[in-house]
Formats: C-alpha cells, structure tokens, sequence
C-alpha cells in the first residue's frame, strides 16, 4: 500500500521539481535580461558602445521608461483625511482608475502625481470637485471634505511629512476660522513649502557666508572647488523657489478674456481675448479661482465671480513669501559672485607679480651672460699678449 502512493506520487514530485526549475529558470532569465539592460545603459552612458549596441541601448531605455506605465504599476498609495481632520488610511493602495472615477478626474490630472521622475515644475490645478496641488515634496488633492496625499515615489524625508501632516491635521480641526475646509488643506500645504524653502535657504546661506569669511584670510583650491559646488547649489535652489512663485502667480494673474467695441467710420468692430493682469479694472473676473470654492460648491451656495478676496489675500500672502526668498537667495549669489570676482582679481595680480619676477629673473639672468660673453671675448687673447710684453705667464 505504502509502495503504491509513493509510487503515484513520484510523478508528482517531479512535476513539482519541473516546475521549480521552471521558475526559477525563468527568474534567471529576467534578472539576466535586466542586468544586461543596466549594462548597456551605464556603458551607453559612458560613450563605451559600439554602433551596434547603441540600438539596444535605445531598446533598453525606451523598456525602462515604459516600465512605470504597465497596467500592473498603476498603484498609487496615499493617505486620507476625512472632513474632521482625521486620518482615515495611511500609505493605503489605491488604483489609478479607482481615483479618477470617485473624484471625477481625467487619468491625465494623475500623471504627475504618480510619475516615478521628481516634478521640477509646481502646479495648483481646479477641477470640479478638487484642487489638485504638486509643490515640491507635497502631492496632494484637495476636496471640500477631504485631503488625499499621494505619497513621493523614492522620498526619504519623512521627517517634514510628518511635519506637514501634523500641521495639516491641526489645520482641518479647527473651526474657530472662517476659512473653509479646502482653503485650510491649502494653507497647511503652502505654509509647509515656505517652510522647507526657508530651512533650505538658512542652512544654504550658513554654510556660503562661512566660506566666504575663510576665504577672506586664505584662498587654496578646496576652497574654490567648495565655492563652485556652493554656487551651483544655490542657483538651483533659486530656479525651484522661481517656479513655486510662477505657480502661485500663475493662479493670481492668468490672461482674461474682455470684450471691447470699436466705433470706426465703418461697421463696429469687436475684438475679445486680449491678456492683462489681475489688477487691470477691465477684467472679467478670473474664473479658475472662484471655482477652487469647493464648499460653497457643493452646498449649492451661488458666489458672485468678482467674489474670492479670501482665496486671493490667500495666495498673495505666500507669494510675498516665496518672493522674500527669492531675493535673499538672489542676494545670497550676488554675493558669491562678487567674491569669485575679487578672488579672480586677486590671483590675477598675484601671477603678473610672478610675470614681473620671471621677467627680472630673465633680464638679469640675460645681462649675466652678456657680461660672461664679453669677458670671454677679450680674456682669450690676453695670454698671447702678455709674453710680448716681457710678463711672464
């Protein structure tokens, strides 16, 4: 009896061992293709290909930017505010078309929130029932009675996450404020962006102003190589804190549409579309702003067009902000540049003094040989004359 089940199941154990194999045959075979992939993307990278690699460099990187689009990617993980503040879910896995068909959004509102490579442009975009926000390390959609926050794909500072997230739930609790529910979510999240801004700007100031001071008393190579590094440092932080205040002007001064008639000799004329600032007195209002009232929305509440000073007063607050930033990281550089110059000036009088120390070396040097030249001239006839001269030699 024993003999036979053991006798049935050995067939069993061998499909069981064959698909093993299998299995592990083909893990192999996709770990083999993707280190080959890394392969010739860091020697394409290196200029080490020959022509007839280089078509399957472009295969390979062409693979891993699809990569992140399969149907199988299409998770995101976010965390949930209800309407009281309080969190719902945490790092919770939501799908794409889940999201677009609860919010009524277009797959296309969620592709720089998911996307896999760090957005260097911000964006605050209006929806119909959600303000979608992606500034810096917050990526975020803002609703009448909820928060959901997409968490950043490789992100490694959870220490102002949990910052933002505490000031967030703060923010949503309280009802002593006349400001509705979004407009909280969204001054939790601009107040969260200045304040990474600044903390960047302070530790960045702390670190140039202490090596502009050492270079004051010694100018060595490290030295410049710190400056340069410094320099680029801060011109890249100012072109982020720059696109932060585009975004929030972007917001307070779109292009409007005004209609203005023209009486000629001939028919009127009518001319639409022209682009002039927020503070022009012929604007129609701007359209995009009274939308971002998602409470009122709701609630059914009709809000006059010209009516949004509390959204306004809102982002100009920020944006006076961010623009106080940029300036002092403007100064900041400024400064960098005008020491390069006068390090630049200083080493430039320094090697014409080593010109004109050269220059004397080799005058001198010259008149030396001269010198030699002459006296050899005269003093090799000097011996022959002597004995004519009764001088004995």
């Amino acid at each position: 009896m024993l003999a036979a089940i053991s006798t049935r199941c050995r067939p069993m154990r061998r499909v069981l061992h064959l698909g093993t194999l299998v299995s592990v045959e083909a893990r192999v075979r996709a770990s083999s293709a993707e280190g080959s992939s890394h392969r010739l993307l860091n020697s394409w990278q290196r200029g080490f290909l020959s022509d007839g690699d280089d078509e399957a460099a472009r295969a390979a990187i062409l693979e891993n930017a699809l990569k992140g689009r399969q149907p199988t990617d299409l998770m995101l993980r976010c965390t949930v505010l209800d309407a009281q503040g309080t969190v719902k879910s945490v790092s919770g896995q939501f799908t794409k078309s889940d999201l677009c068909a609860e919010h009524r959004l277009n797959p296309r509102d969620l592709r720089k929130i998911d996307s896999r490579i760090p957005n260097l442009v911000p964006t605050i975009l209006t929806r119909k029932e959600a303000i979608l926000v992606n500034i810096l390390h917050i990526r975020a959609l803002v609703k009448a009675d909820a928060v959901i926050l997409f968490d950043s794909y490789g992100s490694v500072d959870s220490r102002l996450h949990s910052v933002f997230l505490y000031h967030l739930e703060h923010n949503l609790k309280q009802k002593s404020t006349s400001l509705p529910y979004e407009f909280r979510a969204l001054e939790s999240v601009l107040v969260s962006v200045v304040s990474a801004l600044e903390a960047e700007m302070v530790f960045t100031r702390h670190l140039v102003g202490g090596l502009l001071a050492e270079l004051e008393d010694d100018i060595d190579r490290d030295k410049f190589k710190r400056l340069l590094h410094y320099s680029r440092r801060l011109q890249s932080f100012m072109n982020r804190a720059k696109l932060v205040q585009a975004a929030l002007e972007e917001v307070l001064q779109q292009g409007k549409c005004i209609m203005t008639s023209f009486d000629g000799p001939g028919p009127s004329i009518l001319i639409t579309c022209f682009t002039f600032p927020l503070s022009t007195s012929m604007d129609r209002p701007d359209e995009d702003m009274n939308n971002m009232y998602l409470t009122d929305k709701k609630l059914g509440v009709e809000r006059k067009m010209e009516d949004h000073d509390e959204l306004e007063v809102l982002l100009e607050s920020f944006d006076k902000q961010v623009e106080e930033i940029v300036n002092e990281a403007e100064t900041t550089i400024s400064n960098v540049q005008s020491t390069q110059e006068i390090v630049e000036l200083i080493l430039d009088s320094n090697r014409n003094a080593l010109l004109a120390l050269d220059l004397k070396v080799s005058i001198g040097t010259f008149g030396i040989g001269v010198g030699a030249l002459v006296a050899g001239l005269f003093g090799m006839n000097v011996s022959d004359i002597l004995p004519d001269l009764g001088v004995k030699t």
